[in-house]
């Protein structure tokens, strides 16, 4: 098949515009042509987000292209470690064969560290012997992001094997390593890990540039740190990637990489340095198979309204049109249903906190981010029990494993502003256990039983009782409807939990799947005990 497109051509090769027409054969490019023309529209490389989980837009990898391609997106760099920790191996390739429905080109890496760590529990274990053997999968681009940076610099073997295994492949290491400085930052690098998208700070990341990684600026819909880091791409545009990592069906519907261009136009930075960050740098990390506007490469492009308000009209992905003005012309597949719970329902006793001394530690959630602080508090008690105090923003948090019978993890948090009811969700990074947080034992039991019902989904009560749910029976992780049903979805639920629980958070059940993600400072709590993130041990409530 053999078509053409014309338009003024955004070379980021040569840095220059010009008008041309683009011939397509057998979904290649076979030439392009300078021309006379003065075309409306543009014609731009495809986006790629440069770092994603796939699980947390809580869509399969076809309903996840069916949204991203009508924002320009071409491909990602999927790691898949949400459900293998939920499924192992499995879980990889559902994602994997999922993804081969869609145009859209999906790489997907190996998970490095399934549990994350030993301090919770996890559905699955992928140990070094594994990993070389999912490494050597034909669909398996790179080694996904090591966050278990303690066995790094302590040189463990385990995760010293898995590094080894990709470096001899010759495939890229993906790094995670949230506030690492100095010496250990320049050893965590020197141990061949190449990226990082947890930087927080201009300084962190400008430090971690220098020792010779690449950045992946990250944009999701809790984490957000494209103001502190795109300074970065005035001095080092060679080193800057755009990612979403964590991104909720909602706001996928609205934007995805190509608003990361657009506020960086708004900022004055080039339209050719945002444009490699979100192309060409990833492109030429990973070695994707995407094409770059030249002739030979696949075609997978864009057309754009314009590069000072970049509007995406147009996504071809492989010569085949795939979106046009924001209307996505890929079809949904059927579901195959795919799953891991095994616990049984929960009393309101089971979420009790014995009041052990005066004071305890809370957990201090901070919006717009996965790090958390903490404080003391003088705890509120009634008959030996600990009282939640919604004037102060002191509720219950409470962690219970998905995978079998266990006592409950039960701790204090502030940060959520809910004045009544509760929250729960089975996405909980790492392991994906039932997360909840609440203004009562009660209501906490309740919006955790329904998703024992229900095998996994998201679910929020009102003071009055009424529930409303979204399940994910797909590994407790991912929806069996259609991008546009769950989007709807989750969107009523979260103006739920703002409108009539009171949440004061931008993100509030992407924030509470944060809260048991113990690899992130500094107070976390897992289905085994509250945990401190900066000593990376258990810790007692009480002080």
């Amino acid at each position: 098949m053999t078509n053409s497109i014309k338009g003024q051509l955004i070379d980021i090769h040569q840095n220059r515009i010009f008008p041309a027409k683009i011939e397509i054969a057998n979904g290649r490019i076979a030439a392009i042509y300078e021309t006379e023309g003065n075309y409306e529209h543009y014609i731009a490389p495809g986006l790629v987000d440069a770092h994603v989980h796939i699980e947390s837009s809580m869509l399969t990898p076809v309903e996840f292209a069916r949204l991203a391609v009508s924002h320009g997106t071409v491909a990602t760099v999927s790691d898949p470690h949400e459900i293998a920790n939920v499924l192992g191996a499995k879980g990889i390739r559902y994602m994997i064969e999922n993804a081969k429905a869609s145009p859209l080109k999906f790489h997907f890496g190996a998970p490095s560290c399934v549990p994350a760590t030993t301090f919770e529990t996890a559905g699955a274990t992928i140990d070094s012997k594994e990993i070389l053997e999912i490494l050597q999968w034909p669909e398996i681009t790179y080694l996904a992001e090591m966050m278990n940076f303690p066995g790094v610099l302590y040189k463990d073997p385990e995760v010293m094997k898995k590094i080894k295994a990709a470096l001899d492949m010759g495939l890229p290491v993906d790094g995670h390593a949230p506030g690492l400085r100095g010496d250990d930052a320049k050893k965590y690098i020197e141990s061949g890990i190449s990226t990082d998208h947890e930087c927080t700070t201009y300084e962190e990341a400008l430090e971690k540039i220098q020792y010779g990684m690449k950045i992946a600026i990250r944009e999701g819909s809790a984490a957000k740190n494209f103001e502190a880091l795109i300074p970065l791409i005035a001095d080092y545009p060679e080193s800057i990637m755009f990612c979403s990592d964590d991104k909720h069906p909602d706001e996928l519907i609205i934007s995805h990489i190509d608003e990361l261009i657009r506020r960086g136009l708004k900022k004055g930075y080039p339209l050719f340095d945002l444009l490699r960050a979100a192309s060409l740098n990833p492109k030429e990390h990973y070695n994707l198979n995407i094409g770059m506007l030249k002739v030979g490469d696949p075609a997978d492009f864009i057309t754009i309204d314009h590069p000072d308000s970049f509007q995406v009209r147009e996504c071809w992905i492989s010569g085949k049109k795939v979106a046009e003005n924001g209307v996505s012309f890929l079809e949904s597949i059927p579901f195959e249903k795919i799953n891991y719970f095994n616990v049984s329902r929960k009393k309101s006793a089971d979420f009790e906190l014995p009041a052990k001394g005066s004071r305890a530690r809370v957990i201090e959630a901070i919006d717009g981010a996965l790090i958390t602080e903490s404080f003391e508090v003088d705890i509120q008690e009634k008959g030996g029990k600990i009282q939640a105090d919604t004037e102060k923003d002191i509720l219950f948090i409470s962690v219970v494993n998905r995978y079998s019978d266990a006592p409950v993890a039960n701790a204090l948090i502030h940060g959520f502003g809910i004045k009544g009811g509760a929250i729960a969700s089975t996405v909980a990074h790492d392991c994906h256990n039932i997360i909840a947080v609440g203004t009562s034992t009660e209501s906490i039991s309740k919006v955790v039983n329904e998703l024992i019902r229900t095998k996994g989904g998201i679910c929020a009560m009102n003071e009055s009782g009424a529930i409303k749910i979204l399940p994910l029976p797909i590994a407790g992780l991912l929806a069996a409807e259609s991008a546009e049903k769950v989007a709807e979805a989750y969107q009523k639920i979260d103006q739920m939990v703002k409108t009539e629980l009171g949440s004061t958070l931008n993100a509030p059940f992407m924030t509470l799947s944060f809260m048991a993600l113990l690899v992130i400072p500094s107070l976390k709590l897992s289905d085994k005990g509250l945990f401190d993130g900066n000593q990376f041990e258990f810790t007692d409530l009480f002080k």
